[in-house]
C-alpha cells in the first residue's frame, strides 16, 4: 500500500468515526435546536432542495442585486454573491432530505477541516496517528463543536477552510513552488465567500503572521536561504497576498465599498470618530480571564445558553459568566492538555514554538477588553475596531493545541522517550493534575459556606430565562462542584494509563487506543449537550396566514408592510412582499439613523410607502387614538391581528416644486418628526438647488407635474414624469451610491432627500427617467475574480501535466 492510500485510509476512518460520533443529528428526522438554524438557515436550504436541480442555476451571480423585499431595499453590492460560486453547497442540500442536510453540511465540513490539519501535521513529520489526533481535536473539541448549538453553520464552514490555508502556505515554504502559493492563497478566498468575514480577517491575519515567522525562519537558517534566497521568498509572499485579493475581489471590493457608510464603517461615528464600532460593543464576548479555569473544567460556569422554549435535559446549569450570554463553550479536551508540554520539553523547533504563540496569542486576543494587548490592537491595528466577539479566534487555539498534541503523542510514544528523566518529571506534573483537583473539590465542599456568599454576586446574577432565586445559586453552586469532581476523576485516568505505560503494563500499540477513547468519552460528555434537535417546526414562512393571504392579495411590490405584532417579517419577503425593516446587525448610516427617529404620527412612514400596518388586537386597542388620524382596520385575522392602511401613504415617486435646506443630520431628522410636515409637497435636502425651486412659506403654486413608474426592478427603475414647473422627483427608494440616473438619456445626478431617499431635479417638459444599479466596485471585482480562477486552474493544470510527465519518464 503507497503511503498515499495509508493517509486516505486514516481520512476515511477519521470520517467514519465523525459520522458515528455525530449520529445523533445526522440520522434522524428531527432538527438541529439553534434559532438561526429554526428561524433563517433551515428555510433557504428547504427552497433549494424543493426546487430541484434548478435552483442551481437560478441566481445571477455577476449581478451586484438590490433586493426591494428586504429592510426598506438591501444590498451588499454584489459581496455575498461569490457564495453562488459555490456550487457543492447547494448540490448537498439538493441531494440530502432536510432537515437533515443541515447537520451533514456541518460535519462534512468539520471533516473538511479536520483533514487539512490532519495533512498539516504530517506535512511537518507527524505520524499518521499523531494526525490522526489533531485531527479528531479539531473537528469535535467543544471550542469549534458547540457551534452547533449556536446554529453557526457558514461560521463552521468558513472556520473549516483554514487548516487547509495552513496546509498549503506550509507545503510552499517546504517545496517553493509556486503552485502551494497560489493554491494558499485560492483557499483564503474560497473561505471569504463563505460569508463569515470575521473568521476569514482572522485567518488572514494569522497565516500573514506564520508566513513572516516562518520566512524569518527560513533566512536565518544558511542552508535553507541558500535554497529559498530572500528575493524568491518575497515573491512567493508577494504572490500569496497579490493573488488572494485578485481571487476576492469579487467580494471583497464590494463589500469595502459598501461598509464604509455602515453603522461599523468608516464615517460611523461610533468609534470616538474614526469609524467602526464602539470599544464597549467591539469588545462584547471577550473571554474573562477567570473563564480559562473551563480549559479543564469545562462546566465551571456552566455551559450553553438557555433557549426560549424546550431545552436539553441533560445540562444541569446554563452559562453563569461575566459575558453577556454565550451558546458555546471554551473546552477542548483534557487530553490534549496533557500532551503540550511534550514538544515543549523534548521538541522545541519551529513548528513547536509556531503552535504554542498560536494557543498563546489566541487566548490573549479571545480575552479582549481584559488585555492590553488587544486594546491596542483595537486602537491602531486597521479592521480590528470593524469586529466585536474577539473570543471568535478561539478557532485558532484549537487548531494550534491540535498539532502540539500530535507533536506530543508522537514523543509519548517514542521509546526513548519514556527512559528520559524529563519523562518521570512530566507523570509528576501528569499526576499533579487530578491532586489539585481533589484538593480544589475539598475546598469547595468545606468552604461551601464562604465561598457562596463571596460570590453571591455573581451566582445569583439573573439570566434572561432564569430569575433570581436561592434555587439558582444552589443549582450554579452543585453543577460546579459536580464538573470540578468529574474532571479530578478524568484526570486520574488519564495519569493511571500514562503511569501504566511507563511501566509497561499497556503496551506502545495500546496506548493511543485508550487515549483516544477517554479523549472520545470526555468530549462526547460535552458536546453531546450541545446536539440537541427538535421537531421540525410546522410554521413555515411559505405558509400563508389569513394576515398574509390579506395583504399578499391587495399588495404591489411598490408598496410596504410595517409588521408590529412580533411576526417575523421575512414571511412577507418570503411571499414577495416587501417590508420595512428585517434584523440586521449592520446596517447602512442612514437608514439605521432614519430608524432610530422614525415616528408614525409623522410623514416618515408616507414616505417608505408605508401602506399596511401589522398589529397585534391588544397593541390596536392601546394605540387606536393615536392611529386613527393616519390608520384605518380593514381586515382582522381569526387570532386577532389587525391589518390597518394608511391614508396618507405615498406612491414610489412623486414630484416637489418645494424644497427646504437643511444640512445637519439631527436637524433634519428632528424637523421629519413634525406630524405637521407634509413630506409630500416639501423635499428635505443637504445642499441648495442648481435650478430654481421654491423655499418654504413662499406662496402656493400649482401642482408641479404627475410622474408614473413604467419598470419597477430590482436594479432597473423606468418613470415617465410631465414637469409643469422645476420640480424634484423623489423616489420612495434607498439613497445609495451605487445608483446612476439617466434623464432622457443623459445621466444626472442623484441627490439624498428626506436623510434616506433619492432624488432628481427636473425642468419642465415631458422626460424618460431611468434609475440603474451597477456599482463599479463589483464590476471591476468579478472580473478580477474569474480572471484569477482560470488562472490558478490553468497552472493547477500545468501541475498536474508535468506531474504525469514525470512520472512517465521514471
Amino acid at each position: 500500500m503507497t503511503e498515499k492510500k495509508k493517509d486516505l485510509l486514516f481520512l476515511g476512518g477519521l470520517l467514519l468515526l465523525l459520522i458515528l460520533f455525530f449520529w445523533k443529528i445526522l440520522f434522524t428526522g428531527k432538527i438541529i435546536s439553534a434559532p438561526d438554524i429554526i428561524n433563517e438557515f433551515y428555510w433557504g436550504v428547504l427552497d433549494i432542495h424543493q426546487k430541484g436541480f434548478a435552483k442551481l442555476f437560478d441566481s445571477n451571480v455577476f449581478s451586484a442585486g438590490w433586493d426591494v423585499y428586504v429592510n426598506g431595499g438591501s444590498t451588499a453590492e454584489g459581496g455575498g454573491n461569490a457564495t453562488q460560486m459555490l456550487f457543492y453547497i447547494k448540490l448537498l442540500f439538493l441531494l440530502l432530505p432536510p432537515p437533515a442536510s443541515v447537520a451533514w453540511f456541518i460535519v462534512l465540513h468539520l471533516f473538511f477541516g479536520a483533514a487539512g490539519l490532519y495533512l498539516f501535521c504530517r506535512t511537518i513529520g507527524a505520524s499518521r496517528i499523531a494526525a490522526f489526533l489533531a485531527a479528531l481535536i479539531f473537528a469535535i473539541a467543544p471550542e469549534n463543536a458547540s457551534l452547533i448549538n449556536a446554529g453557526h453553520v457558514m461560521k463552521i464552514a468558513t472556520i473549516s477552510f483554514a487548516p487547509w490555508a495552513f496546509y498549503f502556505l506550509e507545503r510552499g515554504l517546504l517545496t517553493r513552488r509556486l503552485i502551494f502559493f497560489l493554491a494558499t492563497a485560492f483557499f483564503l478566498a474560497l473561505q471569504f465567500f463563505n460569508t463569515h468575514w470575521q473568521i476569514a480577517f482572522y485567518t488572514c491575519l494569522c497565516i500573514g503572521l506564520y508566513g513572516v515567522l516562518r520566512s524569518v525562519a527560513i533566512l536565518r537558517n544558511p542552508e535553507e536561504r541558500k535554497l529559498f534566497p530572500f528575493p524568491k521568498l518575497l515573491g512567493m509572499n508577494v504572490v500569496v497576498l497579490v493573488f488572494f485579493l485578485s481571487t476576492v475581489s469579487m467580494a471583497l471590493l464590494p463589500l469595502a465599498n459598501w461598509s464604509q457608510d455602515t453603522n461599523r464603517g468608516v464615517h460611523s461615528g461610533a468609534n470616538e470618530g474614526k469609524g467602526g464600532l464602539a470599544r464597549e460593543e467591539a469588545m462584547s464576548w471577550s473571554l474573562p480571564p477567570e473563564e480559562l479555569g473551563a480549559f479543564v473544567i469545562p462546566g465551571f460556569f456552566g455551559l450553553s445558553r438557555q433557549e426560549g422554549g424546550e431545552n436539553p435535559k441533560n445540562i444541569a446549569c446554563y452559562y453563569w459568566g461575566r459575558m453577556n450570554f454565550t451558546q458555546t463553550v471554551s473546552y477542548m479536551g483534557l487530553l490534549p492538555w496533557l500532551l503540550v508540554p511534550l514538544p515543549l520539553i523534548y521538541r522545541r523547533n519551529r513548528y513547536t514554538w509556531l503552535a504554542t504563540a498560536a494557543i498563546l496569542g489566541g487566548v490573549f486576543f479571545s480575552m479582549g477588553k481584559y488585555t492590553i494587548f488587544y486594546n491596542l490592537l483595537f486602537d491602531y491595528f486597521p479592521g480590528i475596531n470593524r469586529f466585536r466577539v474577539p473570543k471568535m479566534m478561539m478557532f485558532i487555539p484549537v487548531m494550534g493545541l491540535g498539532v502540539l498534541s500530535a507533536l506530543g503523542l508522537d514523543l509519548l510514544l517514542d521509546l526513548k522517550t519514556r527512559e528520559t528523566k524529563e519523562f518521570k518529571k512530566y507523570l509528576i506534573g501528569v499526576a499533579a493534575l487530578p491532586v489539585a483537583l481533589v484538593a480544589l473539590l475539598a475546598v469547595e465542599l468545606v468552604g461551601r459556606d464562604y465561598w457562596i456568599n463571596r460570590f453571591i454576586e455573581i451566582l445569583s446574577q439573573p439570566t434572561r430565562y432564569q430569575p433570581q432565586s436561592e434555587q439558582l445559586v444552589m443549582q450554579r453552586w452543585l453543577n460546579l462542584v459536580t464538573e470540578t469532581g468529574l474532571s479530578a476523576g478524568l484526570a486520574a485516568l488519564f495519569a493511571a494509563v500514562f503511569f501504566a505505560y511507563r511501566r509497561g503494563a499497556v503496551t506502545i500499540k495500546l496506548l493511543p487506543g485508550l487515549l483516544l477513547a477517554l479523549f472520545l468519552a470526555d468530549v462526547g460528555r460535552i458536546d453531546g449537550k450541545f446536539l440537541f434537535t427538535i421537531a421540525v417546526p410546522e410554521k413555515s414562512r411559505m405558509v400563508k396566514t389569513p394576515v398574509l393571504d390579506f395583504v399578499a392579495r391587495q399588495a404591489s411590490d411598490q408598496y410596504r408592510v410595517l409588521p408590529m405584532d412580533g411576526s417575523d417579517p421575512m414571511a412577507y419577503v418570503a411571499h414577495k412582499i416587501p417590508v420595512v425593516f428585517t434584523a440586521n446587525a449592520v446596517q447602512q448610516r442612514r437608514w439605521q439613523e432614519f430608524l432610530d427617529n422614525f415616528n408614525m404620527g409623522s410623514s416618515m412612514p408616507d414616505i417608505l410607502n408605508v401602506r399596511y400596518l401589522i398589529v397585534a388586537r391588544d397593541q390596536f386597542e392601546k394605540e387606536k387614538a393615536g392611529l386613527s388620524a393616519k390608520f384605518t382596520p380593514v381586515f382582522t385575522s381569526p387570532d386577532g391581528t389587525v391589518v390597518l392602511e394608511s391614508r396618507t401613504v405615498l406612491p414610489k415617486a412623486w414630484l416637489v416644486g418645494t424644497i427646504a435646506v437643511v444640512s445637519s443630520p439631527n436637524e433634519r431628522l428632528g424637523v421629519m418628526q413634525d406630524p405637521k410636515l407634509n413630506l409630500g409637497q416639501i423635499a428635505l435636502v443637504e445642499t441648495p438647488s442648481p435650478i430654481p425651486l421654491a423655499n418654504p412659506g413662499a406662496p402656493a403654486t400649482a401642482a408641479p407635474g404627475a410622474v408614473q413608474v413604467t419598470r419597477f426592478e430590482g436594479e432597473r427603475i423606468d418613470l415617465d414624469a410631465q414637469v409643469a414647473t422645476n420640480a424634484m422627483l423623489v423616489l420612495g427608494e434607498k439613497y445609495y451610491r451605487g445608483w446612476r440616473a439617466a434623464v432622457d438619456g443623459k445621466e444626472t445626478e442623484i441627490y439624498p432627500v428626506d436623510h434616506v431617499l433619492r432624488g432628481i431635479y427636473l425642468t419642465p417638459g415631458k422626460h424618460r427617467v431611468e434609475f440603474t444599479f451597477d456599482p463599479t466596485p463589483f464590476k471591476i471585482g468579478k472580473w478580477l475574480t474569474l480572471t484569477s480562477f482560470a488562472f490558478f486552474f490553468i497552472m493547477l493544470g500545468r501541475e498536474i501535466w508535468l506531474k504525469r510527465e514525470g512520472a512517465a519518464k521514471n
